[in-house]
């Protein structure tokens, strides 16, 4: 029997699903989760190359690193070769590396996708290169195999989501979705075609209807808001009016989050004249290169800096952060801070460990503050949007929001204002997408 799903493969949280013809079955990828159905985008990569994704993978990565031992070895990674005038020398390079670390804990990997080339050349796991392609397919591979035990049979393809826009250079566009096959096909998927994540929503929603509708998506997620008006209720008249996306989500609140309240904490504006410490201070908004400021050379950089009495409180909070492997525990907080305040006026962002006592009361009229900027860029996508449709709002009958940031109020009461409050619908935030990848699939 020839199996084909509905794959989405988020920027956060990813999931699979299956289209028997007459109802959609989301499949329990992650047994460890809160949502069974649906799996963060996390990977982590043991010394011995072994894969683990979503719950697992976070699991793993605390019980091995939290409080470890470590031990930093000088190792050779290259030489440089320099010729100017009338000299011309080659030198050796050498990095601390800790011999010690047991594996790697990798997030957003659908960035990667979209940043490929010039702004991403991939990273070194121990002795390997990985690509943005290698890491993609390290993922999906663990993911089809966990489908495939639940389903209890082979799946030979896929209907993959993907974002209106990886990238508004049409090249780098079609760079990112070749990538992207190429990587679902490496990880075992004989057959590998894609859908444009919107529709994939506005095909679940379509399940509901009982007349046509004209119909506006508002998929925002992790990595990118991705928008399309649809004529929908009839399987052969489906209209696609218009479509357009921008590269701001769920991960860029939470970096605004933490540029704007939280820098102070680890030294931000108390420290002058110190680059060193300003690059370490300066790395906090970043996840995944924090944990690569963990060496020897730095932490006598901090050192050095918490005896002679510089904002000392401050200084040993960052070498905290950086030395205990604190930093997927810190993103996580901040991220579920700005969760708590979809529903809540205000949340408590806190860290506590030996040497960091980080405790934050945050508002949501803060947070709204913090990404105005943010705000007012996505707002003009979605009237551009709109325009390009050759719709008025008037005309729009529903606006079906989907994906974790659009339960954020700021951006619900903003649709309300163009479209109408009564015309907003809440979709599943976060399994939608998948179930009309897998309605897509079964129809094909």
């Amino acid at each position: 029997m020839t199996i084909k799903v509905g794959l989405d493969f988020g920027t956060s949280n990813s999931g699979v699903a299956l289209w028997d013809g007459t109802r959609v079955r989301l499949l329990p990828v992650d047994r460890r989760g809160v949502q069974p159905e649906v799996v963060k985008t996390i990977l982590y990569i043991t010394r011995d190359y072994e894969a683990y994704i979503g719950q697992e993978a976070i699991e793993l990565y605390y019980r091995h690193n939290v409080d470890r031992q470590r031990h930093y070895v000088r190792q050779r990674a290259g030489e440089i070769e320099y010729t100017g005038a009338d000299m011309h020398y080659v030198r050796d390079v050498y990095v601390f590396v800790d011999e010690l670390q047991p594996g790697r804990l990798l997030q957003y990997l659908k960035t990667a996708l979209r940043k490929q080339g010039a702004r991403f050349q991939g990273t070194h796991i121990f002795e390997r290169h990985y690509a943005a392609g290698d890491l993609v397919q390290t993922y999906l591979s663990q993911l089809k195999q966990r489908a495939e035990q639940v389903l209890g049979e082979k799946i030979s393809g896929a209907t993959l989501g993907r974002p209106v826009k990886f990238s508004n250079d049409p090249a780098l566009d079609i760079q990112a979705e070749e990538t992207l096959r190429q990587a679902a096909l490496a990880a075992g998927f004989e057959q590998v075609d894609f859908e444009f994540e919107p529709v994939a929503a506005a095909l679940f929603y379509e399940q509901s209807l009982t007349k046509p509708e004209t119909v506006l998506v508002f998929d925002f997620g992790g990595g990118t808001l991705d928008i399309a008006i649809m004529r929908l209720g009839e399987q052969d008249r489906r209209v696609v009016y218009a479509s357009g996306g921008i590269d701001i989500a769920g991960s860029d609140f939470d970096r605004a989050i933490i540029e704007q309240r939280l820098m102070p904490f680890f030294g931000a504006g108390q420290v002058a004249h110190q680059p060193e410490l300003l690059d370490l201070i300066a790395a906090v908004p970043e996840w995944a290169v924090l944990p690569e400021m963990a060496t020897p050379i730095n932490r006598n950089v901090l050192e050095k800096a918490i005896r002679t009495g510089m904002v000392p409180v401050r200084l040993r909070a960052l070498q905290t952060l950086i030395y205990n492997d604190l930093a997927f525990s810190f993103y996580y907080r901040v991220e579920a801070a700005k969760i708590t305040l979809s529903s809540l006026g205000a949340a408590v962002i806190a860290l506590d460990d030996p040497g960091i006592d980080l405790w934050e009361l945050y508002t949501r009229n803060q947070f709204e503050a913090d990404i105005e900027s943010l705000r007012a860029k996505i707002e003009a996508v979605l009237l551009e949007t709109l325009a390009a449709s050759g719709l008025e709002p008037g005309q729009i009958e529903a606006v079906v929001k989907t994906g974790g940031s659009s339960n954020i109020p700021l951006f619900s009461e903003m649709l309300g204002r163009i479209f109408g409050p009564e015309k907003i619908k809440a979709s599943n935030a976060f399994s939608s997408v998948a179930a009309g990848l897998a309605i897509k699939a079964g129809n094909r």
